[in-house]
């Protein structure tokens, strides 16, 4: 097959969907722009534990951790705010790892509302092409300059079918990037109740010096 019939093909399979595939297509792009932005986003960097990063920063330096991943940059951030000696340092790091959870949180709502739409979406292109197909039954028109039966199923099917394509590789690539969300948000707060206990152990004894 030729890019030309394929592109036939294609076109000739948006124009039997009916009117509801313009909507259908946009909506497509604009879930995949969306998961493609929080996939390049919600990142860990690493794999090890959170202390395991934090005792490596102190004993090798900041280059030794990877450059990309909010762990990472979440574990320099969190020491560098330690070593301010802040008097309110779990407030200061909620504030300054907020960054990242709302980061994580970028077209997550915009993708979950896509993935429950586009099936329903479908669904009305199928009742419009049942109604179709129902008319020319009723005319006795096997075909007419709409479709007739055929392109009323025809819609029916591919409507159905498309939105239905749309969304489960969606909720599948959601899902994942959920779980992936969930544990750095793990990782985010042992990495500030590590820093926090260190910070009052650092002043207990300071105060009993």
């Amino acid at each position: 097959m030729s890019f030309g019939d394929f592109v036939g093909d294609l076109m000739f399979y948006y124009r039997s969907g009916g009117f509801v595939m313009p909507p259908l297509v946009i909506a497509t792009v604009l879930m995949w722009y969306g998961l493609g932005y929080r996939i390049a986003v919600i990142k860990r960097g690493s794999d090890d534990p959170v202390r395991l990063l934090v005792d490596r920063v102190r004993d090798k330096g900041a280059d030794s951790l990877p450059r990309r991943g909010i762990v990472p940059n979440a574990v320099l951030l969190g020491l560098e705010a330690q070593g301010r000696r802040l008097p309110n340092l779990r407030d200061h790091l909620d504030v300054a790892f907020g960054r990242y959870r709302q980061m994580m949180k970028g077209f997550s709502i915009m993708t979950q509302s896509i993935i429950a739409i586009a099936p329903l979406l479908g669904l009305l292109g199928t009742v419009v092409g049942m109604v179709e197909t129902f008319d020319s039954l009723q005319d006795m028109q096997l075909f007419s300059q709409s479709g007739g039966i055929a392109g009323g199923i025809s819609q029916a099917l591919i409507t159905t079918q498309f939105g239905l394509a749309i969304a489960i590789p969606g909720l599948v690539v959601q899902g994942f990037l959920t779980r992936r969300a969930q544990r750095i948000e793990v990782d985010l707060a042992q990495l500030t109740d590590l820093l926090c206990a260190e910070d009052a152990e650092h002043k207990t004894q300071e105060l009993r010096a």
